[in-house]
């Protein structure tokens, strides 16, 4: 990796007059902003569609893309919606929250509209339609036929839907596709038009000499298209009883046969990472430590008192990927508790792992402090799981808070001025690359907070206000990449 820095900005929480960040203008601008700030990464979250509780970490498909982020001015342009059809839609909330209740009513009708017109033009008969089928046959199908049965089941979850369908007998499937055609292709045509918009603006970034950061969720949802087509668990991921939780945890995903993907050779996560090394420049994979470790819970038990810890499939993993595909540049998720294991599997892969600064001043020997960073690292000031500074700020502790100040050498008062004394940290520090959340520099708090683990609804609906990334917090950003050396090497520096 060479010395350069980037910004966490989710695509939901873009500005746009649609209700939800997406591929609009807003989008091109954002690209331009980190330009001219000197950044050479975006970092975003997963872009799947998302399921109960709205969260991209929970997406109904592992290769599918969100049909809230299509654009509906493209769309427009392509004659495909009029004006006032996208106007009078009420997208809710308001400009600076996701209202996913009213985009749930309002967005898939519009979608509707856009595919009726696209029928009725016969694009569908288009040889770019076709190729896009064609490309993405390995998956498509099987969601597109998993969107049309949840929608029959009244939006309900695999496991509870009639027999027939929930086990994928070859019959029913057929009389679906045949007898619901048009809500499947439908479904089609929502990922076509991601899928056109998404490579749109990723051209768009590689021009400015940006690249784009996407995320891997380690684990599928149970109730998603993956979990459906490869078929029922055994045993679901959690964590093991520890001093934070006397009955373990209890995540609820699928966890993997890998003895019977090795069989195979890994197809399944080959052809997943496949898939996003297109979507995406890096791809940072969430829960590194599955390949090594990960605890299983019997299907069905209500907590992890009866799991056992699994080996992971480790390096085999690794050797099988870079056999297939070559050189793909990952960084790993390797936060949480640290084993041996899981430490050696990071240094013997040589993917750069992560630091987080808001973890670091809690203890006089954090592994989190910025002077016991290696090279092959990239540091972030919080993640999107993590209270944003300025509000963690005001969680320290006097011993803490003297700690903090100490080893930032600032007495800033000012709070404001000290979330971006800890940014400054970020960029000094030797990781090679450093990444920081836009609400941090921005200087927010608990509002602009993503995510807050373990907690049900809230979450994943902050979004940028308009118009208000300025020339001035650009200038500001790239004082810090020329002052520490995180030259966007693709552009020419004044």
């Amino acid at each position: 990796m060479k010395r350069a820095s980037g910004i966490l900005l989710p695509v939901f929480s873009l500005a746009s007059p649609y209700g939800i960040g997406c591929f609009s203008r807003e989008a091109y601008e954002f690209i331009d902003f980190l330009k001219k700030a000197g950044q050479a990464y975006w970092q975003i979250l997963p872009v799947g569609p998302t399921g109960f509780g709205d969260s991209p970490y929970a997406s109904v498909s592992a290769f599918a893309g969100n049909p809230y982020f299509v654009d509906p001015v493209q769309l427009k342009e392509e004659g495909l919606l009029e004006d006032w059809e996208i106007s009078q839609k009420n997208w809710g909330g308001n400009r600076e929250t996701v209202d996913y209740g009213a985009l749930y009513d309002n967005r898939y009708p519009l979608l509707r509209t856009a595919f009726g017109r696209f029928s009725a033009k016969g694009l569908e008969e288009s040889a770019e339609y076709k190729t896009f089928l064609k490309d993405n046959e390995d998956w498509l199908g099987d969601y597109a036929l998993y969107m049309t049965i949840k929608q029959l089941q009244d939006g309900k979850s695999w496991l509870d839907w009639e027999p027939a369908y929930r086990d994928r007998d070859v019959e029913a499937l057929a009389s679906v596709k045949e007898e619901q055609r048009e809500e499947y292709d439908f479904v089609l045509f929502q990922q076509y038009a991601f899928d056109r918009q998404w490579k749109k603006l990723h051209a768009y970034a590689k021009e400015n000499g940006i690249s784009i950061i996407g995320d891997i969720p380690f684990y599928v949802s149970m109730d998603s298209c993956d979990a459906w087509a490869y078929r029922s668990p055994l045993y679901v991921a959690g964590t093991a009883p520890d001093a934070f939780s006397r009955e373990g945890q209890l995540w609820g995903n699928p966890v993997y046969d890998w003895k019977q993907l090795k069989k195979d050779h890994y197809a399944w996560w080959i052809r997943r990472i496949r898939h996003d090394s297109v979507l995406y420049d890096t791809i940072r994979i969430d829960h590194f430590h599955g390949f090594s470790d990960y605890y299983a819970i019997p299907y069905g038990d209500s907590n992890g008192l009866n799991g056992t810890a699994e080996k992971g499939p480790g390096m085999d993993f690794f050797r099988e990927l870079k056999k297939q595909l070559g050189t793909v540049s990952l960084i790993a998720e390797d936060l949480g508790t640290v084993t041996e294991d899981n430490k050696k599997l990071l240094t013997d892969s040589g993917i750069p792992g992560m630091k987080i600064l808001e973890y670091a001043f809690t203890s006089w020997d954090s592994i989190y402090l910025p002077y016991k960073y290696e090279k092959n690292c990239v540091v972030y000031t919080v993640t999107h799981d993590n209270m944003p500074v300025r509000a963690w700020l005001d969680t320290l502790n006097e011993g803490e808070m003297n700690y903090l100040r100490r080893y930032l050498n600032s007495m800033n008062s000012d709070y404001g001025k000290l979330t971006w004394d800890l940014i400054r940290e970020a960029y000094r520090s030797t990781a090679d690359l450093c990444v920081i959340p836009l609400t941090d520099y921005l200087v927010k708090g608990n509002e602009a907070r993503l995510n807050t683990p373990g907690t049900a609804g809230g979450n994943w609906t902050w979004r940028l206000p308009p118009n208000f990334l300025s020339e001035d917090l650009a200038r500001s950003i790239r004082d810090l990449v020329d002052t520490y050396g995180r030259f966007n090497v693709t552009e020419v520096l004044p």
